[in-house]
Parts: C-alpha cells; structure tokens; sequence
C-alpha cells in the first residue's frame, strides 16, 4: 500500500509548541553524484542509537539500479554493510544488515508501505535497541511519528547483536555510498540527527500540532553521544557541519552552496511533480528542473492555487519551445493542449492557450533569460515578464507595462471563462527545451546565476527581481499552514 502522508507535512509548526522552524535542507541532486562521509576514530554503539531525518523524495525511481542511499555503514574490504534506504522497485524504506565479514543477513526490515508522495516531507526515525530481551523491539522504524509494523520482510537481529552503524573500520555515509551510481539518493533532506548510545522515541523529535501534521521540535538539548552528529545545512560552504557540539562533520562531495535551498519540513514549497508529468520529460535539480524529450511534454506542480496572488521565475537553460504558465487542476497532464495557458519561449513569445497562439510576438525568452510570472488566483488573471520588464498580455498588443498595473489587476491575460476548481504551475515543452523553476526556495537557479535577494512581502523567498507587490512565493506558509 501507499504511505499517507499529509500533502502538507510539516508544513509548519504555528499551531502548537514553541513555533520551532527549520530554515534550511540539504538538495541532493542524483546526477552530480552528491554524498557525504566520514570515517570515526573509534566505535560508537554497534548495538544503540537513533537516526533521525525529515526527507522530500525527488524524481522517481528506477533511477537507480537497486535503492537510493539515506544514511549507510560500508566495510570497504569485505563490502559488509548496514543501510537505511529507499529501494526502487516499489519506494518502500528498506533497513538492511549485513553479518559481519558480509556473508548473510543480521537483520532486514522492508515496509509493505510506500514513499510515493514527492509533495510533502516525511519524518524518518531508525532505532537500534539490540540490547532488548524482546525481538521485535530491537530495531524499530516510525514514519511521521507512526511505527511501522507491517513488514514485506521482517528479520531482527539476535540479542546483543552489533551491527555496522557505529563500526570505526566502517565508512559511514549520507545520499550515497561513495556517488556509487546505484546508491545515490534523489531528494532533499534536512534536520538529520544520530544519536550514539541511546534508544529515543519519536517525541525528542517531532511532536502533532493541533491541525493533526507530524512537525519538528527542536532537537539542541539532546545528548547526541560520542559519535552523535546533527547536520542540518545551515553553512552553505559546509553542508556536512556537525552542529551538536561534537565535531563530528562529515565531508561532502557533488554538493554545492546552491544545494541549501529554502524548502524545508516547516516551509515545503511547491516543486514540479513527477506524479504528473506526461510524456517523457525529466525531472532534476529536486524536481526543479525540466528537460524536454519529445513533442507534448508536460509537468504541473504539486500546489494549487485557488485564491490570492503568487509569483515564480523560471530560468531558460534550453529555448527550444519551452511553455510556462498555468493549468487547470481538473486535467492531469496529459499534453500541453490540456487546459494550459502560457508564454513560449524560442517562438516569438507567443501566448499559447489550449495550444491557440494569441500574440504577445515582442516577448521572446532565450537561452539565458529569466521569465517571471505574476497569477492572481482570485480574479484568474496571470503576466509574464522577461528579465524584470513586464508585458501587457491582452492578445493586442505588446507593450511594456510598468509593474503597477499588475499590482492594480490590469493589461493582464484573462482566464475568467475557466471554472477548475484550482490552477496549478505548468511547464510545457513542444520539443526538448529545459528551463529550471524557482518558487522562492533557491535564487541561483542551481548556479546558473547569482541570485537576486528579492523576497516577497512576507519575506519569504530569494527571486532575481522585484516581486510585485500583494504577490507572494509559493509555499505553506504563505498558504497559512
């Protein structure tokens, strides 16, 4: 069965406890072969400890040959090793243990759950409790605060057993086994926490607030142990600082400043979705990159709007016939025909409704540009701007506009004869353009460009030019969660 979690997960964290926020994740990007690692001076625990992580799932898997890496202990010489992953043939959150010397299985837990919402983040706790006298409470998995008791595979480990997390002559590592090709992890992660030596319960980590969402509370006052590390990505230079007090860092390799991005389990902000992506389009770059492939590639976000006003960029890396805009949520993406609205990019700018051109010809993004778009939800209007400048969109003329009248509602493209019950974002492609989206959590356009610094009137956000004002970043907590 699919995993439920809430489309909002730790969307944030106003109605209950002390407000705790985490600015920051970590964005591992599959193909820069991203990880990180350290090998310990000495043993930890090979018998107790807690591994805690929130996690967003990035582009769909297979691709990787087998699974996707969260954290790992690998024996370079005998290839033994222990490992919490997210296999690809099914998503389900797999814990796997070698014996030592790498003949035979310690201990193996594969949930009949699957990880297959790549909208929301997910709360992921490990615990290693080998020491207790009852079997089933030697190793225990909770999701979203919730243990998980149905299991495809349920091996535990004998009493007292040691297993290879805590091993010294065992590298250990997060997002991949040394950017082995099939062990990288495709997603984000954030607020990731080992604690040596302790069995702890979902509640030092996470708590539910009042509207009934597994959130974050903050985890400084634990005692994290010997070999305890807390890596949550808040030095862009350093990804891999250990904030518990330890030391303990661990070295990264295929991972950038532009890899910390905003979104995060108490700020999730809209990513495009591989859910509903048709056609054979591909995602990257944490589901912010699109890469056409063929004629009619289509991909829509994973939040709605329904009212009020919101604002996003989109860096043209490819102009080959790339179309940002708006869909209807009452058609999947099933082609850039299905109830779309957008500007195309290397065709004169054309404004492209149900695929009926509409002029708009002075407007033409390149390879190179950033194109901006202002959508007021409430009153079904939407602009488009190229590299600051906004443009009328009134399918008879093309003049430039000064961006108070998008803040005053006017010259904009109407889409009031529509009645879905929400728009979502969309990036079509005729051929095989790419272009790469910004929804306020990342500026740099995974560092095709210095960012702006433009936030939105709440604050929220880092776009390359001026947010026009009323118009907000997509993400909760401007959504109010």
């Amino acid at each position: 069965m699919v995993f439920q979690n809430n489309v909002l997960a730790g969307a944030g964290n106003t109605s209950a406890g002390a407000g705790y926020t985490i600015d920051q994740s970590i964005r591992f990007n599959q193909a820069d072969s991203p990880y990180m690692q350290k090998t310990y001076s000495g043993n930890g625990s090979r018998t107790t400890w807690s591994l805690s992580f929130w996690t967003k799932l990035g582009k769909v898997p297979p691709y990787n040959t087998t699974r996707a890496e969260w954290f790992q202990a690998y024996n370079t010489t005998s290839g033994a090793q222990e490992d919490i992953r997210i296999d690809s043939s099914n998503q389900d959150l797999r814990w796997f243990t070698h014996n030592d010397g790498g003949s035979g299985t310690l201990a193996d837990l594969k949930t009949t759950q699957y990880l297959r919402d790549h909208s929301a983040w997910y709360h992921i706790l490990c615990v290693a409790d080998r020491t207790n006298a009852t079997s089933s409470e030697r190793q225990r998995i909770y999701i979203n605060g919730q243990r998980v008791t149905d299991f495809a595979t349920e091996t535990y480990p004998s009493q007292n057993a040691e297993g290879h997390i805590g091993k010294s002559a065992d590298v250990h590592y997060i997002g991949s086994r040394a950017g082995n090709v099939n062990t990288r992890l495709d997603g984000y992660m954030a607020e990731i926490v080992y604690i040596d030596g302790t069995a702890l319960y979902p509640s030092s980590f996470g708590e539910t607030n009042s509207s009934g969402i597994w959130v974050p509370i903050d985890v400084s006052g634990l005692t994290f142990g010997t070999n305890g590390f807390h890596i949550d990505g808040r030095d862009s230079a350093d990804l891999g600082d250990d904030e518990s007090g330890n030391g303990n860092d661990y070295s990264t390799s295929g991972l950038a400043s532009n890899d910390q991005v905003s979104d995060s389990p108490t700020n999730n902000f809209c990513v495009m979705n591989p859910n509903n992506n048709s056609g054979s389009g591909t995602l990257s770059q944490g589901n912010l990159r699109y890469a056409g492939a063929s004629t009619g590639n289509n991909v829509a976000g994973t939040i709605g709007m329904s009212s009020d006003k919101w604002y996003w960029e989109l860096y043209i890396e490819d102009d080959n016939q790339v179309f940002p805009g708006v869909q209807d949520s009452n058609v999947l993406a099933n082609g850039y025909t299905e109830k779309a609205v957008g500007v195309e990019t290397g065709d004169n700018g054309d404004i492209h409704e149900d695929d009926a051109n509409s002029g708009l010809d002075s407007v033409d993004p390149n390879t190179g540009d950033i194109v901006g778009i202002a959508f007021d939800a409430t009153n079904k209007k939407i602009w488009w701007s190229l590299n600051g400048v906004w443009y009328r969109a009134d399918q008879s003329t093309t003049a430039v506009i000064n961006v108070s009248e998008v803040e005053a509602g006017n010259q904009g493209y109407d889409l009031s004869s529509r009645t879905p019950d929400f728009f979502m974002p969309f990036i079509g492609n005729y051929t095989h353009g790419t272009a790469i989206i910004n929804f306020g959590q990342e500026g740099t356009f995974a560092g095709n460009t210095t960012a702006g610094g433009n936030s939105d009137g709440n604050g929220i956000g880092n776009f390359k030019y001026s947010v026009p004002s009323g118009y907000l970043a997509l993400c909760t907590k401007n959504l109010g969660s």
